[in-house]
């Protein structure tokens, strides 16, 4: 517990200001991201937007070395996909966006699925499940609560509809830094792990496979698929420990309406 950040209302302003221009970057990607468009359109589309629009900073371009400023991972990518000319979106694809973007010192981490075109009723169900389970587990979310139970909530969804959970990756602590203390795990039982304190920042983001949970790493160093070469999901939001509850610092508008 020693090493979490516990945010004050201070910087959790500014972790919400961080958040809601997050939240703008997607707004614009969903008119922009169609069939012909390559991933690294979409890189060049997002660092432009989030240094000349939104006057902010793509954090992961640098970050360990990554020369890009999202992950676009694709069909069977299940994560830290990265861009190419060479990739151009077709229909039928799904991608996940993986975006990150500081502001004022402070860090907001997120990510969407983007259903390319015609895409097929079974790569529905898997993004759409993957999403519910995120879900279940920012809803977990309290002063008191585990992080055993966001992943046992996230797991049980899941599971119970025939997917499996990747182990390998898990959401992380966020805040000036992009990893900070604790690990979120999205798996796992009730009443285990830290007990979550008002104040604390972190990421909840399942990735989920249609088939095995198994994953290897491409050559580039980066790029995570699945072994088996079904598809996967990952949907990601940064979450604040309110004092009754919680509040996603990057929910979309289309989101919010829901709440």
């Amino acid at each position: 517990m020693n090493n979490i950040l516990r945010k004050t209302p201070a910087e959790q302003r500014l972790m919400r200001e961080s958040g809601q221009l997050l939240a703008r970057v997607f707004a614009m990607l969903d008119e922009f991201v169609a069939p012909g468009v390559s991933t690294m359109d979409i890189d060049r589309r997002v660092e432009d937007f989030i240094v000349n629009e939104l006057r902010a900073r793509p954090a992961s371009k640098g970050q360990y070395d990554y020369p890009y400023s999202l992950n676009t991972s694709v069909n069977e990518v299940v994560c830290h996909g990265m861009p190419r000319d060479s990739q151009v979106l077709k229909s039928g694809d799904i991608v996940n966006l993986d975006i990150t973007l500081e502001k004022n010192g402070f860090i907001a981490d997120s990510s969407k699925m983007y259903m390319v075109g015609d895409v097929s009723p079974a790569a529905r169900q898997l993004v759409q499940t993957t999403y519910e389970a995120m879900w279940r587990g920012i809803e977990t979310v309290r002063p008191g609560a585990t992080l055993g139970d966001i992943g046992h909530a996230v797991q049980r969804h899941a599971e119970g509809r025939g997917y499996s959970i990747v182990r390998e990756y898990c959401g992380h602590g966020i805040g000036r830094e992009m990893h900070e203390e604790p690990s979120v795990l999205h798996y796992g039982r009730p009443d285990s792990g830290v007990v979550l304190q008002e104040g604390m920042t972190f990421t909840i983001e399942p990735m989920v496979n249609q088939g095995s949970r198994k994953t290897k790493v491409k050559k580039d160093g980066w790029t995570v698929i699945t072994r088996d070469r079904k598809l996967s999901a990952q949907w990601e939001h940064t979450i604040l420990v309110t004092a009754d509850g919680f509040e996603v610092l990057t929910l979309r508008p289309e989101e919010a309406q829901g709440q």
